[in-house]
């Protein structure tokens, strides 16, 4: 099984590479041509898109397999679609099927432009197994850095990672009943240095249809946060407007949401959308502000795909609840979610009320985030992202109290001179394990406990608005259900490097004790102490937060300090969520 379709890029910037002085002055320039930095279309040598009347029309993995034109339209993916995975832009390849539509990297130069902590990839596998190969990043000034890229199958390859997902594959004998998958892989490039080129890897087996540098997010900070656990069942929905109730951690005089449709097979269209500051209930303070996305008052956001609103001006407050409103005009029955959100949010009654400035149509509630995954606000010093499970998400701390540690631990931000008032954007999600998939990462599912944090770091952290630091605080759900600490040292070594790579600090928190609860054994508690111990002294991350010993009983330390211990002796209560918040040095969150 792969923890991951990105492969850690290892950067080392070096001189240019000198044309060589002794060939021949023809060879040299045909040579010079050849590498001269081309749009990807230019290199486009395969055909992967088939239509289904026709699909002896392409040929994507040599022996006659392809994609079908029909299934990507039904996903949004529609030639020329402009489509933002992971917080980069891509375009789907505007080629009517039977075209050539990507490329088999052999080395090509490819032409590409912008600054940015990443590239993105959109791309696939065709031989079977991982397609694996390295590949240089030019920059403007004269250096270059090198990459390792892996493109999982189009097949076989992991559903937990994937961009998107399509129902069958197209071959010369007709239709299979199979997934077909598209992935975004990303990997690093030098931070904030232009790009102005890149080489591909030589394996052709691994197919490239689009690549973009994702951009730093820069004048903005994220202030509120929620990861995608799943993809349920909802309503249904028809016609409907969604007013979700947001708790901002920082302030700023300028305001956008991001929507995201993880985990999604149909596209999903939004009416409209606007944000309030919260009076009471589903009532704003004031005229709710409309929203618009690149400059239309609706859009619809392709299957595996998200949006991010434009800004505008709105005075955010730091502390406070907002409205996020947005009307779903069709029938939706089945949505990317946080599941425990505690916190009571808000369905009308028929018709677009996201503009109404009372709560009157808003007659019935939920308890999830459906598809709102972020907010951002102008300006501030950047975010600190907590990356874990059921404690961080906030479980058996007080619904529509916003008690969850990360909450306590923004609050002390905000009331801070010497450290910077980072945003803090919680990334719980309750079930979650460092190396395992709760949630298979496609198709409608009861189980909410979302893929691992392994699966889930590039969009759950590495792509969030302005991250500075983040903390990870994982493993219990692990060890509880038989892990052992190799494997989750393994994960969580995986993790730090990564969040390096991308310019990040890391943080680790110790896993708290959990002895009383069901699955919480003597050699559960083993594997947590190993843990533990490495944790404190591997040196791989930037610092460790010691939660194991703020919250464990001294007199038995496999135990929570019953003033701590909510009653299932594997979550804190109230006071020992407070007792997290509070522990935390902040200067060990600077950057």
């Amino acid at each position: 099984m792969w923890s991951t379709a990105v492969v850690l890029a290892l950067l080392t910037a070096t001189a240019p590479v000198a044309s060589a002085a002794t060939a021949p002055v023809g060879t040299a320039r045909a040579t010079a041509a050849a590498a001269r930095p081309q749009p990807l279309e230019r290199h486009f040598d395969n055909r992967a898109v088939s239509d289904d009347g026709r699909p002896g029309e392409a040929d994507f993995d040599g022996s006659g397999g392809s994609l079908s034109a029909q299934d990507l339209a039904a996903a949004g993916w529609t030639p020329g679609r402009s489509l933002t995975v992971q917080g980069a832009r891509l375009t789907w390849p505007d080629r009517v099927a039977g075209e050539p539509d990507n490329v088999r990297a052999d080395g090509q130069s490819v032409r590409v432009r912008g600054r940015g902590d990443a590239l993105a990839f959109l791309v696939a596998g065709t031989g079977g197994s991982p397609a694996r190969g390295t590949g240089t990043v030019r920059y403007g000034d004269g250096t270059r850095s090198s990459y390792r890229l892996t493109a999982p199958d189009w097949r076989t390859g992991p559903l937990a990672t994937k961009a998107v997902a399509l129902p069958h594959v197209n071959t010369p004998d007709g239709q299979v009943a199979e997934r077909a998958r598209l992935y975004v892989v990303t990997v690093p490039v030098v931070r904030g240095r232009e790009v102005a080129s890149v080489s591909l890897p030589r394996n052709r087996s691994l197919h490239v249809f689009d690549l973009a540098v994702r951009p730093l997010s820069s004048g903005w900070t994220g202030t509120w946060a929620a990861s995608t656990s799943g993809y349920t069942a909802v309503g249904p929905w028809t016609d409907r407007t969604l007013r979700l109730v947001v708790h901002t951690s920082a302030g700023g005089p300028r305001v956008r949401i991001r929507l995201d449709n993880t985990f999604a097979g149909a596209p999903v269209r939004v009416g409209s959308a606007t944000v309030a500051v919260r009076a009471a209930g589903a009532a704003p303070r004031g005229a709710p502000v409309p929203l618009s996305f690149r400059g239309a008052a609706e859009t619809v956001i392709p299957a595996g795909a998200q949006v991010y609103s434009d800004p505008v001006a709105f005075d955010v407050p730091p502390g406070s609840d907002l409205l996020v409103s947005f009307h779903l005009p069709g029938t939706v029955t089945a949505a990317p979610v946080h599941r425990l959100a505690l916190q009571t949010s808000y369905v009308s009654e028929p018709g677009d009320h996201a503009r109404d400035g009372s709560a009157a149509a808003y007659t019935s509630t939920i308890t999830t985030w459906p598809l709102l995954t972020g907010v951002d606000v102008g300006g501030g010093p950047g975010s600190v992202v907590v990356l874990g499970d059921s404690i961080t998400d906030g479980e058996k701390s007080a619904p529509d109290a916003n008690r969850r540690w990360p909450d306590l631990l923004a609050a002390r931000l905000r009331g801070e001179g010497t450290v910077p008032r980072y945003g803090v954007l919680n990334q719980g999600i309750s079930a979650n394990r460092v190396v395992g998939d709760r949630y298979p990462g496609d198709g409608v599912s009861t189980d909410t406990g979302g893929v691992s944090a392994l699966n889930r770091l590039d969009r759950d952290v590495l792509a969030q608005t302005s991250a500075r630091t983040v903390v990870v605080f994982q493993g219990v759900n692990d060890v509880r259900w038989g892990a052992t600490s190799g494997q989750v040292i393994a994960g969580l070594r995986k993790i730090a490097a990564r969040g390096h790579a991308r310019g990040l600090r890391v943080l680790a928190a110790t896993i708290a004790p959990c002895e009383g609860e069901t699955r919480c054994t003597a050699a559960a508690d083993a594997e947590r102490v190993e843990v533990n111990t490495w944790m404190r002294r591997a040196g791989v991350f930037d610092g460790v937060l010691d939660f194991d010993a703020v919250l464990r009983d001294p007199d038995r330390p496999s135990r929570l300090l019953p003033a701590y211990d909510s009653g299932d002796h594997l979550h804190p209560g109230g006071a020992g969520l407070a007792a997290l918040a509070e522990s935390v040095d902040l200067r060990m969150l600077r950057r």
